[in-house]
């Protein structure tokens, strides 16, 4: 009996066995719990707040011919404060107010017209500033002569919501007179004239009275211009490529204008618009055709006149000469002048000095005693042209001795 006793008492070896085993299934199912909880399926993710630019505040909007044209700038930052990252779209909203409306008490509903979508704004901006043009047609235009057109701008960086509604931008709307469309010009000595026929109608009948023109011009880049020749004038096919926009240089009441602000060489494009007076509004046309001139000067400057010669005697072994002169000309760009000499009228003379003169006046030291001679005087501008001949002036030294003639 203590030998069986013996044999079924445990060992310390087994004993520690067994602790071990019991130690071990609880941390195995915790693992297990572990792991399955980690295999778990997750919960639905959380919805991301949607990206809200902040509301346009600096929309404008004035009418050029047919057209409304807006400008204002794009948000940078959303209501929450956060930088977008990304362009948003652009929504534009219009509606119109009858007449007896005030423009600041516009509250009709207003209706999409226009989407821009955020890969197409560059093409109507410029770093933050927007520019987006309304083209009225008759439909718009036709029920709503008068009307106050008032417009807004949203902003959209997400499809789930769009900004808040910009300032509203609000304005009388008229049809406006037809563009000109055959604006001419002709370069002179004193500038550029320019022609044109005033418009007659509206796209919706005829036109109103025209106030007054308004004539725009901008210099053109040197690589597009006109190529060279004697007086290059020419209407532009295509838009020219300009230094700066069209800027408004003066008014005219009639259907012409004569520019005397230019320079000779350089390429200027003209614009004109006709200005309609409304009860309430002048309104500008659109773009007459734009014109590309490039004036050369070809344009001689005018003969010298009052020409005199004047015999002055010798005196001691200085001998007796003559001396030419004449009045000096009025223009700006005389380079100079020249002075002829023939032995008698009629002809042609012989130039006498070998370089431009400076000053309305000749020395002739080689006139020969007791003949006659016929003088004539040109001018010469800084672009080389030319004048013709002034009056023939005689004079004469006489031959020692003899009387001179009265």
């Amino acid at each position: 009996m203590e030998h069986e006793k013996a044999e079924l008492a445990p060992s310390p070896a087994s004993e520690i066995r067994a602790r071990s085993s019991f130690l071990v299934l609880p941390l195995l199912f915790l693992a297990s719990t572990i792991w399955l909880a980690g295999c778990a399926a997750p919960g639905e993710p959380a919805e991301r707040k949607p990206l809200v630019p902040t509301a346009i505040t600096d929309l404008a909007a004035h009418q050029q011919g047919n057209d409304v044209i807006l400008t204002f700038t794009l948000p940078k930052d959303t209501v929450d404060h956060h930088p977008l990252k990304k362009t948003p779209a652009i929504e534009i909203y219009r509606g119109f107010d009858p007449p007896a409306t005030t423009i600041s008490a516009s509250h009709e509903p207003l209706f999409l017209i226009l989407t821009i979508p955020p890969a197409m704004v560059a093409n109507c901006s410029e770093k933050d500033h927007v520019r987006v043009v309304n083209s009225l047609d008759a439909s718009d235009l036709a029920p709503h002569v008068g009307w106050t057109a008032s417009y807004a701008v949203r902003t959209r960086a997400s499809a789930k919501k769009e900004s808040a509604d910009s300032n509203r931008a609000s304005l009388r709307v008229y049809p406006a007179p037809d563009p000109i469309a055959d604006l001419k010009t002709e370069v002179t000595h004193s500038g550029i004239v320019l022609t044109w026929t005033p418009p007659q109608k509206t796209i919706l009948g005829s036109a109103p009275p025209i106030s007054a023109y308004h004539i725009y011009r901008a210099e053109s880049v040197p690589e597009l211009q006109p190529e060279a020749s004697p007086n290059a004038s020419e209407s532009a096919a295509g838009v020219p490529k300009l230094k700066a926009s069209l800027a408004r240089i003066g008014e005219s009441p009639e259907p012409t204008f004569r520019d005397m602000q230019v320079e000779f060489g350089k390429t200027y494009v003209y614009s004109v618009r006709s200005l309609a007076q409304y009860s309430d509004v002048a309104l500008e046309s659109a773009d007459s055709n734009l014109f590309v001139v490039t004036p050369r000067n070809i344009f001689p400057p005018a003969a010298p006149e009052n020409v005199t010669v004047v015999l002055v005697p010798a005196r001691g072994e200085n001998p007796a000469y003559l001396d030419v002169s004449w009045a000096i000309n009025a223009e700006t760009d005389i380079a100079g002048y020249n002075v002829y000499r023939s032995g008698r009228d009629g002809v042609p003379g012989t130039r006498q000095n070998p370089e431009l003169l400076l000053t309305p006046a000749f020395r002739d030291m080689n006139a020969l005693p007791g003949r006659q001679y016929v003088y004539t005087a040109t001018a010469v501008d800084r672009a080389g042209n030319k004048s013709s001949a002034s009056a023939p002036v005689s004079g004469s030294i006489p031959v020692e001795g003899q009387p001179t003639k009265p």
